[in-house]
């Protein structure tokens, strides 16, 4: 009888073992979807590299840049976890493949993407925006995601993305910024390895100098002069990227080439395209986006054909087939 349990034991140790060994192989990711959700946040961040994106309002209905930035990372990065937290997620949230959000099934339904609750109170353990996020309001919601992002990078590694940002190619570095113009940093995509010295001074100076008045106080001026205290910036001449302290700073020409005062122009018609080919990201700066300009399909602007190109599934189902819903006589009018 022991011999028979010593047999069983050792057979469930090796499984165990050719589990976290396809975890960290990636051949998770070949696996069905459902067996996504027995995994918890902490065993997908432990894979070390994931892709990170924050929603921190209450909404459970991702819109559809949102749904395209998600969809693009997933296809561009398809051996790296693409996970998405929301605020509006508890644990008791009962949401899955067949959820009426068409954005949340969509999403939920490719291999590599996890969508989690953003829990702040657990992931500001142990880092120094514990007792300030105690002590301070908890429904700014751009300080709460500036705050988030330091904590899970630092903690974990990988890449921070905004909501906004459609990916087109891999970024190759590990440690890195991105300028947003010369001699100033963006916080809407960072990337760096867990517990980076650098991220853990930013989260330092975050509540040395918080200013809830003062907006991007916890964001780009943070990584802004973080960075000025240790490297000394200059201009940009061309497309170079520069690099200090081993970690890089990459040319405005990366994420930004269409500049926030131009944002309008992603959802203008273009006479020529732009090939973006010295591009890893395309920041679509929806905070702009006051009128609330939105991707129509047939408009033939820049921003349908970078989801045509990018998140084809978000385009088809949350574009196209949405339109055509909306446009669909019901019952009662026929």
């Amino acid at each position: 009888m022991l011999k028979k349990i010593h047999i069983c034991l050792c057979f469930f140790f090796v499984l165990g073992i050719l589990y976290e060994i396809s975890l960290m192989s990636g051949c998770f990711f070949s696996y069905m979807p459902m067996s996504k959700h027995f995994l918890t946040p902490e065993q997908v961040l432990n894979l070390g590299k994931s892709i990170i994106f924050l929603e921190t309002t209450e909404r459970l209905e991702p819109p559809p840049l949102v749904s395209c930035s998600v969809e693009s990372a997933a296809r561009i990065y398809q051996d790296r976890p693409i996970i998405l937290f929301m605020k509006g997620l508890t644990n008791d949230t009962v949401l899955d493949l067949n959820s009426s959000y068409t954005a949340f099934s969509l999403l939920s339904s490719m291999k590599n993407v996890f969508i989690f609750p953003l829990q702040m109170e657990t992931v500001f353990q142990e880092t120094p925006l514990l007792q300030w996020y105690n002590e301070q309001e908890k429904n700014w919601v751009h300080v709460s995601s500036d705050a988030s992002r330091l904590a899970l990078i630092w903690k974990y590694g990988g890449i921070y993305m905004d909501t906004d940002v459609i990916s087109i190619r891999p970024i190759p570095e590990e440690s890195f910024l991105a300028a947003q113009k010369s001699q100033f940093s963006s916080n809407g995509i960072f990337g760096f390895p867990a517990h980076h010295k650098f991220i853990w001074d930013c989260m330092e100076n975050f509540v040395l100098k918080y200013n809830g008045n003062i907006w991007g106080n916890q964001g780009p001026f943070l990584m802004t002069r973080m960075l000025k205290a240790i490297c000394n910036l200059t201009d940009f001449k061309g497309t170079e990227d520069h690099s200090c302290q081993n970690i890089s700073f990459l040319n405005p020409q990366r994420f930004y080439p269409i500049p926030y005062p131009a944002w309008g122009q992603y959802y203008e018609v273009w006479e020529k395209n732009p090939n973006f080919n010295h591009s890893y990201a395309l920041h679509l700066w929806n905070f702009m986006n006051h009128n609330r300009k939105a991707v129509v399909a047939g408009s033939n602007t820049l921003a349908e054909k970078l989801y045509k190109a990018y998140c084809p599934t978000t385009y088809k189902d949350l574009i196209q087939n949405a339109e055509l819903r909306d446009f669909t006589p019901s019952g009662d009018a026929a």
